[in-house]
């Protein structure tokens, strides 16, 4: 089977606290459909958790607006770490998650008068779009953007949908760009600009020089959930004129405060092992057949970038649409590339939580 990125499927965020995070989440995202909630071990994370198995529980959801979701993770056996100094513009790592929006001006707004702290003034893009940026109450910070590829409107106060993207902070772009543009499709340059910038006035460090180059997928994804997870960028950051940039997770575990990893939903695993492996970038986590996640199940794998920042790739195999009635998806027998009926994307709608 040929390598297929479906999409971005979730941003997985460590946290001290799943269920009061995500109340947050849903609020100011509308991420508010369950599509599993488990408290397990993680055996073959040890490579990243100081070679013991940790326990924790995991949340995966997602809006039905459209966009990837969030894995929201919290250890049970040990304290959420934070890192033990001030993160800023042109660290290593996942440093901002992308939300996108229908009306940036408005989202903005709304965050305002709900009380959201918000880091400097609503701006525009080296692209003419609006942003702005805003941290959640464990202090990760979300750039809300200008959205594209829409699944469904839900009509949520904020305007936002889920997950359009991230950036990253890399020691050296030209390094970075073969994995981002090579392995994960994004292909298309949609700027790449060196300098200081407007919409990073008030991120710690955002009146440093940097260069900033943003990527975007030239083809529209396929897979099962793709009409779902949408049209995705990625933003590379390297810092100029910093001297004391470090990894966001230095002396810390997978699994601690902060964006642990960017999770792709694929299909062909193995030619995607092989194409990674051949550019530089082998499996440093693989679990080889279907994981069983109680209600999801799949095969899961990871990558670093040259950085160190944890990549993650998902086959899914099996996920719940309605639980309470036994009725799950079941996609190893399907034609790969094929979208799933937008019906059935909509019946995991019934899983919506309430506030």
């Amino acid at each position: 089977m040929e390598k297929i990125i479906c999409g971005i499927q979730q941003m997985g965020i460590g946290v001290p606290d799943v269920q009061k995070v995500w109340k947050w989440y849903r609020t100011f995202f509308g991420v508010n459909i369950r599509v599993f909630e488990e408290a397990a071990e993680a055996p073959l994370m040890v490579r990243y958790t100081g070679g013991k198995v940790q326990s924790r529980t995991a949340t995966l959801a997602l809006s039905m607006e459209g966009g990837g979701g969030f894995e929201i993770w919290q250890f049970t056996s040990r304290p959420t770490e934070k890192a033990a100094f001030d993160i800023q513009l042109g660290d290593y790592g996942l440093y901002v998650c992308r939300i996108k929006s229908r009306n940036v001006a408005a989202s903005y707004n709304y965050f305002k008068e709900n009380g959201a702290e918000i880091l400097g003034e609503l701006a525009t893009t080296p692209n003419g779009e609006k942003t702005f940026f805003a941290k959640d109450p464990n202090g990760n910070i979300f750039n809300i953007v200008e959205g594209k590829g829409w699944f469904k409107n839900t009509n949520h106060p904020s305007n936002c949908g889920a997950v359009a993207g991230t950036m990253i902070g890399v020691s050296d772009i030209e390094k970075a760009l073969p994995l981002y543009q090579e392995i994960l499709g994004y292909e298309t340059v949609e700027y790449d600009e060196t300098g200081t910038f407007e919409d990073f006035g008030g991120l710690p460090a955002g009146n440093k020089k940097v260069r900033r180059i943003l990527l975007s997928h030239k083809n529209e994804r396929r897979g099962p959930f793709a009409r779902l997870l949408g049209p995705t960028q990625i933003e590379l950051v390297q810092a100029i004129e910093r001297s004391d940039c470090q990894s966001i997770f230095t002396n810390r575990y997978w699994g601690d405060w902060g964006f642990i990893h960017l999770c792709f939903d694929i299909q062909g695993m193995d030619a995607l092992q092989k194409e990674c492996e051949a550019k530089g970038f082998p499996f440093t986590v693989d679990s080889s057949d279907t994981f069983d996640m109680g209600e999801a199940g799949g095969r899961f794998s990871y990558i670093e970038d040259p950085d160190g920042t944890w990549i993650e790739f998902v086959e899914t195999h099996k996920v719940p649409v309605m639980k309470k009635l036994g009725w799950y998806i079941h996609l190893k027998k399907r034609k790969p590339g094929k979208h799933l009926p937008k019906w059935i994307l909509n019946a995991m709608g019934m899983n919506k939580v309430k506030d």
